[in-house]
């Protein structure tokens, strides 16, 4: 009866378990579909070459420096959001919704002047005269440019369809999210392939139209989401007159400044520490970055459970909170890591054994596919790991306390992740699966046991929308 109790504690019931798969299965197959077509058109920007690959992948990771800041600063909103819903208030839920657009557009105006003017000093962190050919750098950086100044005209579309997507998760509606990505996805898919090759007829692109396929399926995708939410405002009562004005109470916008600005800032330096990290990868040669590309993109499809788990846990916490149940908050926290990290461990098997596969379908070097493999795998072990810290920062986040996800995130990858990547880079001769496992100890292992401690204490679990 004992270790009953005790199983109970982590393993929720039936109930439980079909509450979080009916919450989760939209962004499964929106995660799902979004990553495994990323796949694709990686592999079809691959068959044009290791240095338009390299290109491309350089711009995305400047460009994940965005995204990144966009998902923070609306993350901040999204704790306000969540507990606004579950307490009742639409009105709060209007305000979020003012609060993201704003921001949203700010962010896509200073994206696109910051990708414009300091574009090519970021692009050149990545390439290494010491270690690549001069030819192949003004080959890989003019590829890189090329695509850049298409891909600018996506980032205002995408800022205002992630406003909309994230207002509608907060209620639980992650359905429309889910057919707007998948849209957006199949659009994508076949316009890679229609001007990419140049196939019936269309001009062949190469890079370029990657960048064009991308740009017009991110307005398609905008377009359904703000049609399909104000179709449906008798379910999202807060639309309407939502939009009449962008007129946000001050104190609510100094409370989400407060809540959310650690949180937009942790995003954004957390994504510029990694993308440092992988300019270190970079100091092995061109070789390195492709490989550090085949992974993350071949990653990203593997981890997609353990990164809705993690909106999972925002969602179901973030209510259970709003509604002053802090106890049914802890309890739904507890049982989500734990079914995450058993979901990781079978999807992180599965990356090992696909691992030496993966890079075949790449037209690129023996070197390159031998590197990115090794690394698969690592990534692979690491992964059940990764999910109890991803759980766990939006479990801290849920509860508005983001200065500590600050330091827990970004404080922690620029004090110790980055420094260990430098000096790996700079002062030994190690090779990078090598590099890039010292580093997975560091970010997943150790991060682990803290990220444990500090849930333990239960401190996270409070009510930040109350009176």
């Amino acid at each position: 009866m004992t270790i009953f109790k005790g199983q109970r504690k982590y393993i929720g019931t039936r109930a439980f378990y079909l509450s979080v798969i009916t919450l989760i299965i939209p962004m499964v197959v929106q995660q799902g579909i979004t990553q495994f077509v990323n796949l694709l058109d990686n592999v079809m920007v691959g068959r044009l070459g290791t240095a338009p690959m390299s290109g491309v992948a350089i711009v995305n990771q400047v460009i994940f420096i965005f995204n990144l800041t966009l998902f923070g600063g609306m993350s901040g909103a999204s704790i306000f959001g969540a507990q606004y819903y579950g307490k009742g208030d639409l009105d709060g839920l209007r305000h979020t919704l003012r609060f993201r657009l704003i921001f949203a557009l700010a962010a896509g105006v200073l994206g696109i002047l910051a990708l414009v003017f300091f574009g090519r000093y970021f692009f050149m962190l990545f390439l290494k005269p010491e270690a690549s050919s001069a030819q192949d750098i003004a080959a890989t950086l003019g590829f890189a440019e090329s695509y850049m100044y298409v891909m600018l005209w996506g980032l205002l579309p995408f800022a205002v369809s992630n406003c909309f997507a994230s207002v509608l998760k907060d209620t639980g509606e992650t359905f429309i999210p889910m057919v707007a990505s998948v849209i957006s996805i199949v659009v994508n898919l076949v316009l890679n392939y229609l001007l990419i090759f140049g196939s019936f007829g269309f001009p062949k692109m190469g890079v370029v139209g990657a960048a064009l396929a991308t740009v017009i399926a991110r307005y398609i995708e905008t377009a359904y989401l703000v049609v399909q939410s104000y179709r449906h405002k008798k379910r999202f009562t807060f639309l309407e007159g939502a939009l009449k004005s962008l007129r946000v109470p001050l104190p609510l916008v100094k409370r989400i400044a407060v809540t959310g600005t650690p949180l937009m800032l942790n995003e954004m330096l957390w994504s510029v520490g990694v993308s440092l990290i992988t300019a270190c990868y970079a100091s092995r040669g061109l070789a390195a970055v492709a490989a550090s590309n085949i992974n993350g993109t071949a990653f990203n499809l593997f981890s997609l459970l353990m990164m809705t788990m993690g909106n999972a846990v925002a969602i179901m916490a973030g209510q259970h909170l709003g509604a002053n149940d802090i106890e049914g908050a802890k309890d739904t926290v507890r049982k989500l890591i734990v079914f995450g990290a058993a979901v990781n461990l079978v999807m992180g098997l599965l990356l090992i054994l696909c691992a030496p596969l993966i890079p075949m379908i790449y037209n690129t070097e023996e070197e390159v596919r031998h590197l990115a493999a090794l690394m698969l795998m690592i990534s692979g072990a690491f992964l059940p790991l990764d999910s109890v810290v991803n759980c766990s920062y939006f479990t801290i986040r849920s509860g508005g306390r983001t200065f500590i996800t600050f330091l827990f995130d970004c404080v922690y990858t620029w004090a110790v992740c980055l420094p260990i990547a430098f000096v790996l880079s700079r002062y030994t001769a190690l090779s990078l699966p090598w590099m890039f496992f010292i580093v997975q100890c560091a970010n997943s292992g150790l991060k682990t046991i803290i990220a444990l401690a500090i849930l333990k204490k239960g401190t996270w679990a409070r009510n930040v929308v109350s009176g």
